[in-house]
């Protein structure tokens, strides 16, 4: 299984305690947290029993079938494009955030709207853009606080949970 990881290896990173994998080809990208030397051990999945236990279990099957050759089943649930590239959005206003408190200004002028000259002072507080500026921020910040488990387990309507 071990030279599996290898043939299969996008990008790893070595952190404390293990490694990061993402794997694929093709159709599938898989990431996973190994502890140890996944060459000279065995491997074991670690499923929290909560309310996502069941798309934890699929995205266990769709890696195990992968590993031995098969394709995934698919049954997880999978971003549309637009999904996909807002999320990708999101992602990217939290870590430009994550690296300094900057204001929703400078998200709007780099990753919201980088082809458009942003208005500033009273311009920009009352302007549209400013309004989908924080409404972006504040989604992603759900994220964070556990919205993420919603886009996994693929609930329906999913956009609209609020935080707690």
């Amino acid at each position: 299984m071990g030279s599996c990881l290898a043939e299969r290896r996008v990008a790893h990173r070595a952190a404390a305690g293990g490694r990061h994998y993402i794997l694929g080809h093709e159709c599938a990208l898989h990431r996973i947290w190994l502890r140890g030397d996944p060459e000279r051990a065995s491997f074991a999945a670690v499923i929290p029993l909560d309310g996502m236990t069941g798309t934890r279990l699929e995205a266990v099957q769709d890696l195990d079938r992968w590993l031995r050759g098969a394709a995934p089943l698919r049954s997880a649930a999978w971003p549309t494009f637009y999904q996909a590239q807002r999320l990708d959005l999101l992602l990217a206003i939290l870590d430009l955030r994550e690296r300094a408190r900057i204001t929703s200004h400078e998200v709007a002028r780099r990753l919201v709207y980088p082809r458009m000259t942003i208005g500033r002072g009273a311009a920009w507080k009352a302007s549209p853009e400013r309004r989908r500026t924080q409404r972006l921020i504040r989604e992603a910040e759900a994220l964070t606080a556990g919205g993420y488990r919603a886009l996994l387990a693929g609930t329906p309507g999913r956009q609209k949970q609020r935080r707690n």
